[in-house]
């Protein structure tokens, strides 16, 4: 058995060795070098030949993002997992090219060395087989006007109804091909709600990040929040489901703390449901890269529901898994490359 080999950047001894020796536990895996300097992990990269890195993403003399920044270009064949206490850089190295990130132990309530070990393990797994196209080195800008292609027409708001709703799903890679879907929406946008599956907080640095540069307005969920056209609310992280409630008002956002569904909590199948139930004909639902199914089958309700429905498609995807499901069970109407679907998303509500 061909084992997948791991190098380890982190400038704790103390971390180095614990995860190390809990890497080796598993017989797939195989440590092949562990660095408290991420220029002296550059220079042994050739030698080592290493499939996937474990890298901390606060260091000394360099941060990890930087890091990935310089190494991933020059390696191709080589993906990268990120370690990270509660930071918002972490999404610089998403933008680096990193298919991943964990949270380290004790970054959340609950959260400790056991269920550390068992999601980097995992997501450690994934990077070693994980299509990753990496992004152009760069910043992100918010947009001056509200930029839409040509092709794609303005958004005629006198005939948007305002039930209109965008409802999207991803899981690994996710982080930056909601960005790639988001990034030229205009402010007058029908409201958008998300689950990307993330840790507790990272939701709410993310959120953040994205308000910075989207030109619609962008949080973190909260209870009873109103799904209102121009915003974007994303799930927290955590133990609550995200669910799309209707009154007189409109819609809006209901939270409850339950039990995760496939694997995850947020999930996107219980946002799916909730949304074919309430929006039914009205909305439009995306399905992006990730790893499992989660949100695969209720993508089906809504399109049984008469909702438009997009899935991305398999070269641009970094883990071509949920998209797939949600194809395989007839839930895409429309499967398109990542960099394709904002525009028809915006096409949607054109005229």
């Amino acid at each position: 058995m061909l084992r997948t080999r791991v190098m380890i950047i982190d400038d704790s001894i103390m971390f180095r060795e614990f995860l190390s020796r809990a890497l080796a536990k598993d017989a797939s895996l195989e440590v092949v070098g562990a660095f408290a300097d991420p220029l002296q992990a550059m220079e042994q990269i050739t030698a080592l030949n290493p499939n996937v890195l474990a890298v901390d993403m606060e260091m000394p003399r360099m941060r990890g993002d930087e890091f990935l920044r310089i190494v991933l270009p020059k390696h191709p064949h080589l993906n990268a997992v990120v370690i990270s206490a509660l930071s918002k850089n972490v999404f610089d190295a998403m933008q680096a090219g990193a298919i991943d990130f964990v949270s380290k132990p004790g970054s959340s309530p609950g959260y400790e060395k056991e269920h550390f070990i068992e999601e980097i393990i995992e997501k450690i797994k994934i990077a070693a087989t994980a299509s990753l196209k990496r992004p152009a080195v760069g910043g992100y800008t918010r947009p001056q006007t509200a930029p839409i292609q040509p092709s794609v027409g303005r958004l005629n708001m006198g005939m948007v109804q305002s039930k209109n709703l965008i409802a999207i799903g991803a899981s690994t890679g996710g982080t930056e091909a909601i960005i790639q879907v988001i990034k030229d929406f205009p402010a007058t946008t029908p409201a958008v709600v998300i689950v990307q599956h993330m840790p507790p907080v990272f939701t709410r640095l993310y959120a953040e990040r994205l308000d910075k540069f989207i030109a619609m307005k962008v949080r973190e969920a909260k209870q009873g929040d109103r799904v209102e056209r121009g915003t974007i609310l994303i799930a927290p992280g955590g133990d609550q489901q995200m669910r799309l409630r209707s009154d007189a008002q409109g819609y809006f956002i209901s939270l409850s703390t339950e039990a995760k569904v496939n694997g995850h909590c947020p999930s996107v199948d219980i946002l799916f449901e909730s949304v074919a139930q309430v929006a039914g004909p009205h909305a439009l639902g995306v399905i992006l890269t990730g790893m499992g199914a989660d949100g695969a089958r209720c993508l089906r309700q809504m399109r049984d529901k008469g909702a438009h429905t997009i899935g991305q498609d398999e070269e641009s995807c970094i883990v071509y898994g949920m998209p797939k499901v949600a194809y395989d069970l007839g839930g895409v109407a429309e499967q398109l490359p990542l960099a394709a679907i904002g525009a028809a998303v915006l096409r949607r509500f054109s005229h």
